[in-house]
């Protein structure tokens, strides 16, 4: 149920203005995708993406001068 609903949000999102039939395509298919590309791979590649961004915004914020 919640599956679901999580994949008619993506599909709303994803579809855009068309709607339709892709909206709701691409929300069937987003859990299928969601489980396929989040195994151990996804996983790394999703902590070294949110590792970057940490890196980012503190290197960001110390080049900031403060006021």
């Amino acid at each position: 149920m919640i599956r679901s609903m999580i994949g008619a949000a993506i599909g709303r999102r994803m579809a855009g203005r068309s709607g339709g039939a892709r909206g709701m395509l691409l929300g069937a298919a987003a859990p299928w995708i969601a489980r396929r590309a989040f195994g151990p791979l996804g996983f790394a590649l999703a902590g070294g993406w949110a590792a970057k961004k940490f890196y980012d915004s503190r290197r960001r914020s110390r080049a900031e001068p403060e006021i």
